[in-house]
């Protein structure tokens, strides 16, 4: 993999204390961390960032876990696997 493809922006989703959500936003933001979305109550939160700035996210205190963001696709409900 090249170097400009590491740094290419990535989805990823964020596990994160809910008891100290808005001071995590902060730290991500700081680390490079577009937020795209919140929910305070589930304790996670989703964004782009260049995937060579992945591990700062995890290195921010209150975050618990980092995943890329992935779309899968599901075949249509008549096709004959399933």
């Amino acid at each position: 993999m090249s170097e400009s493809s590491q740094s290419e922006p990535v989805g990823v989703i964020l596990a994160v204390d809910p008891g100290r959500f808005a001071e995590v936003i902060e730290a991500v933001r700081r680390a490079g961390l577009t937020v795209t979305g919140e929910q305070p109550i589930l304790g996670t939160l989703s964004g782009t960032i260049a995937e060579n700035r992945i591990p700062a996210l995890e290195e921010v205190a209150g975050v618990a876990a980092v995943d890329r963001d992935r779309t899968i696709h599901l075949p249509p409900p008549d096709s004959p696997i399933q």
